[in-house]
């Protein structure tokens, strides 16, 4: 089954990134790697959370918030990749929480696209992963979560990579 099946299985249709709030691009491939820009929880270009874990936000929302940020990442892996069953490996993931003093359980609401990923991508979806509590996030968003994802070399260029002239 391909990815996008997958995900349409679990009730998730990709759309457009959201739109930066800042002077950024949502994604960048170089070479055989592509990284996203942080990605918040925008649903059609409002935050669907806003605010701190352990003080507004419980950790189902946060949970929640965090999958959401995983879908943007892939809407942004998308518009640079085109198909995302030309993902390869989804290397590291990068979580932000907006915690409150006391709040200590940032890796169970990264978890919340963890687990997106490894469903979406079986195997390939496993991944080396950090997550951080800081005090604030752009916006007032709860979560922040980036990728670095490897992509499959087409067939056309695995020589070209090979000697090291593929061109830009």
């Amino acid at each position: 089954m391909k990815v996008e099946e997958k995900l349409a299985a679990m009730g998730i249709e990709l759309k457009e990134p959201p739109k930066p709030v800042a002077a950024y691009v949502p994604a960048v491939q170089w070479g055989l790697l592509v990284f996203t820009s942080g990605q918040i929880p925008l649903v059609d270009g409002k935050l669907r959370y806003v605010g701190r874990l352990g003080a507004e936000l419980t950790l189902e929302q946060g949970y929640d918030a965090a999958r959401i940020c995983a879908i943007n990442c892939l809407a942004a892996l998308k518009s640079v990749i085109e198909d995302l069953d030309n993902v390869k490996k989804i290397i590291k993931v990068t979580g932000f929480v907006a915690s409150a003093p006391g709040f200590r359980d940032q890796p169970k609401v990264i978890n919340g696209a963890s687990e997106l990923l490894g469903e979406a991508f079986g195997p390939a979806g496993a991944h080396a992963r950090s997550a951080v509590g800081v005090a604030e996030l752009p916006l007032g968003a709860p979560v922040e979560v980036e990728m670095v994802v490897a992509v499959k070399c087409p067939p056309a260029h695995q020589l070209l990579y090979a000697i090291g002239e593929l061109p830009s």
